[in-house]
């Protein structure tokens, strides 16, 4: 075989699985923001989720996009495990419509309709307004023009006459269960290795319409894609939290059931696709002759486009009543992870595995940064509890646990900020590189809090330490009601991070702050007055106007978390 040719095979693969990712991406810029509120909004029952699911992969051409937020939605607390599995179950009907695009690309030449389109698609790049329509269309173009070559090279290498090819797939003998099983095999093998089942369902399409593979090992390939993709899926999230590896268990053990039960009925089930199509599974080149062989081959790219589609609708009209046992297996096989909360360094939602869909990922930093948020608003209980705490063991330990919460604070502003890097290196929309940068103002504003409540403790520590005068009764009645009004702002500031900003009224967090600063000013007369009438001594009263300014500036933290969120200026 000649070494060009391969060369022409490998790039036009190259080509297919580019033009996917880059159609893919495009969608999901168009599409992103709207395509996470209606899986948000359309989840009632199994049966709308199982839906949204296949309308959503269906839009993106992408069950990974589809999972990831899916993924993100139950981290949230917006979906529970059961509706994510009707998802992810609609996700499996939905991208079988690759493999329709793709047998059309197999059975018509459509290499000369891309030139237009790529003309068009640089036109609307050019045209900012359209750019991502214009990325979609090259995407789409380069796909099927990997697919027209593909097809070319298959013609080109004159397959049906190739001895090798022939005597190789004619040594394992059709009938043979063994020979389904080792096909099977050999496609999830493929399919993790090329980490593309679109690319492995272009390699058996060629094989299968050149009438080199016969079509029951052909369809034992695309069921070893099935499971190759959930394979690479479990692997990714294994470094994910428990919920995310609960989905791709769910994920994986639906398509291997799928397999279990077509083994059994495989033949049958076969003849009745085959039939829809119109393929005859009896016929051979001896008996028809050479011509009619090769129309009824031709048709083989359509049966297994309709195999794929058949066999995910059926598996899910079975599993779909069994969502609730399905769960329970899941949660029974993937169990919690124990870690104290106070030693987990990790981050709980941002994983590397799903760092394929950049526009996608930027909702994993927002639970991220919610989950900070939370910590934070924690950290200043802590403090609070420490200012009263009058045992000197448990003041110890809370001051420990207070000192580690810092720790814990510059550590995860140092992974939001290197993941959300990591992000703006893809190819984004505006809209999401205005969020990340937004969400890098909002961790570094987050951290400062973390500082606040640390300078706060060191502060009521030192007055421990240098064992000063206690607080008068007035004085802590003051800090209290302080306290108790920083402790409204983070409050606010948490249920905008966990809710939608336009559901937010924002003057809430404005009037606040100004509270803050009205009883800062207040009483920043009155301690001076205190100090000059021998109230209390200059030193306790500088410890109490320390903790009284930290409290005001974690205010200001707080507003500006807000303000990076809502994309406004809240403060004159």
């Amino acid at each position: 075989m000649d070494i060009w040719i391969i060369f022409k095979l490998l790039g036009s693969l190259a080509l297919l699985m580019f033009g996917m990712k880059s159609m893919s991406e495009s969608l999901q810029k168009m599409a992103g923001p709207q395509l996470r509120h209606v899986l948000g909004a359309m989840t009632t029952n199994r049966f709308t989720g199982m839906l949204t699911g296949m309308l959503v992969t269906a839009s993106v051409q992408s069950s990974t996009a589809t999972t990831v937020m899916t993924v993100s939605f139950v981290n949230a607390g917006l979906l529970t495990l059961a509706q994510a599995i009707s998802v992810i179950m609609g996700a499996n009907i939905g991208t079988t419509l690759t493999a329709w695009i793709m047998s059309a690309g197999m059975s018509f030449d459509i290499t000369s309709a891309v030139y237009p389109a790529f003309f068009v698609g640089i036109m609307l790049i050019y045209l900012k307004k359209y750019r991502y329509i214009g990325d979609f269309l090259f995407g789409l173009s380069f796909l099927l023009l990997g697919l027209g070559t593909l097809r070319m090279t298959g013609v080109e290498m004159n397959l049906g006459h190739n001895q090798w090819l022939l005597g190789f797939f004619s040594s394992f003998d059709p009938t043979s269960f063994s020979t389904t099983i080792i096909f099977l095999v050999l496609g999830g093998v493929m399919t993790f290795c090329v980490q593309s089942s679109a690319a492995v369902m272009a390699i058996t399409m060629i094989l299968c319409s050149s009438g080199v593979l016969p079509i029951y090992q052909g369809i034992a390939l695309v069921l070893g894609e099935n499971i190759g993709t959930t394979v690479t899926s479990n692997l990714a999230a294994l470094s994910a939290n428990t919920q995310a590896r609960r989905a791709a268990f769910a994920h994986m053990f639906f398509n291997v059931f799928g397999v279990l039960w077509i083994l059994i009925v495989f033949k049958p089930f076969i003849d009745l696709v085959c039939g829809w199509v119109g393929y005859d599974v009896t016929m051979t080149k001896a008996s028809a002759g050479a011509a009619a062989f090769a129309a009824n081959a031709a048709k083989l790219s359509f049966v297994l486009a309709a195999f794929h589609t058949t066999f995910n609708v059926s598996n899910t009209l079975i599993l779909i009543w069994f969502i609730p046992q399905i769960e329970k297996l899941v949660c029974w096989v993937i169990k919690p992870k124990r870690v104290d909360e106070e030693e987990d360094f990790r981050l709980h939602f941002i994983t590397a595995g799903f760092m394929k869909t950049p526009e996608l990922s930027v909702l994993e930093a927002q639970k991220e940064i919610q989950s900070f948020a939370e910590r934070m608003q924690r950290m200043f209980g802590m403090v609070r509890v420490l200012l009263t705490e009058k045992d000197e063991q448990k003041f110890n330990k809370l001051y420990s646990r207070i000192e580690k919460y810092e720790s814990i604070s510059d550590n995860m502003e140092i992974e939001i900020a290197k993941y959300l890097d990591q992000v703006s290196d893809a190819h984004l929309s505006d809209d999401t590189k205005a969020k990340i940068r937004a969400m890098l103002r909002e961790i570094s504003e987050l951290e400062s809090i973390g500082d606040a409540c640390y300078n706060m403790a060191r502060t009521i520590n030192r007055k421990v330490l240098g064992k000063q005068d206690h607080f008068t009764e007035k004085q802590y009645e003051h800090m209290h009601q302080m306290m108790e009004l920083t402790e409204q702002s983070l409050t606010q500031m948490n249920s905008l991070l966990g809710g939608r900003k336009e559901a937010y009224n924002v003057n809430r967090t404005f009037n606040i702050e100004n509270e803050i600063n009205n009883y800062r000013n207040q009483l920043k007369s009155q301690n001076i007055s205190d100090v000059n009438n021998h109230v209390y001594s200059y030193a306790i009263g500088t410890i109490y106007m320390d903790i009284v300014s930290e409290c005001e500036k974690l205010g200001d933290y707080v507003v500006n978390v807000v303000e990076a969120r809502m994309g406004t200026r809240v403060k004159n």
